[in-house]
């Protein structure tokens, strides 16, 4: 006698394999349930927080990168001049601007420089010889590296191209 036939045969019958699998996921619902009650019970702060109040405004869990939030927060960074590139333009209607760097706009316009840098360093990259291959991770790692590299040169390095954005936006 088969086995396989047996037992096809007595669940057709009975109907042993819903059973079986109803039993299993009521199980299974339960065993939830009470996990989820144990964890509303310790309320620990982590378990009640939706990612959107635990994620910083505008950005990704696990983002990687340091970001531009926070980089000016003086008093005087509100009234500042702009520097670099929008410093040397001829137009005095333009340099005459303030900027405040701790706006908003401000930010996103850090953020669009720091694109423009990392697609320069992206194609600076491009022309070293390697020797050897890289693997996916290293590649990744060395991305991330660059984009740090980029993140850095745009707060430091003083281009100007943010301050033209700004000026540009609110004119």
């Amino acid at each position: 006698m088969n086995i396989g036939l047996v037992n096809n045969t007595y669940s057709g019958i009975t109907g042993g394999d819903g059973a079986l699998n109803t039993a299993r996921t009521n199980s299974e619902n339960a065993k939830f349930s009470e996990l989820v009650e144990r964890l509303q019970a310790q309320n620990d702060g982590r378990g009640t927080l939706s990612s959107a109040q635990i994620a910083e405004e505008g950005r990704l869990n696990g983002d990687y990168t340091t970001g531009y939030a926070g980089t000016y927060t003086l008093e005087s960074d509100k009234t500042a001049k702009a520097t670099g590139a929008a410093a040397n333009q001829a137009n005095e209607h333009v340099v005459s601007k303030t900027i405040d760097k701790t706006s908003k706009l401000y930010e996103s316009a850090l953020e669009l420089e720091g694109f423009f840098v990392k697609q320069m360093l992206s194609q600076m990259r491009k022309t070293i010889m390697k020797s050897n291959e890289n693997s996916f991770a290293q590649d990744m790692y060395e991305d991330m590296l660059f984009d740090e590299y980029a993140t850095a040169m745009t707060k430091n390095a003083g281009f100007g191209l943010a301050d033209q954005i700004y000026l540009s936006l609110m004119a």
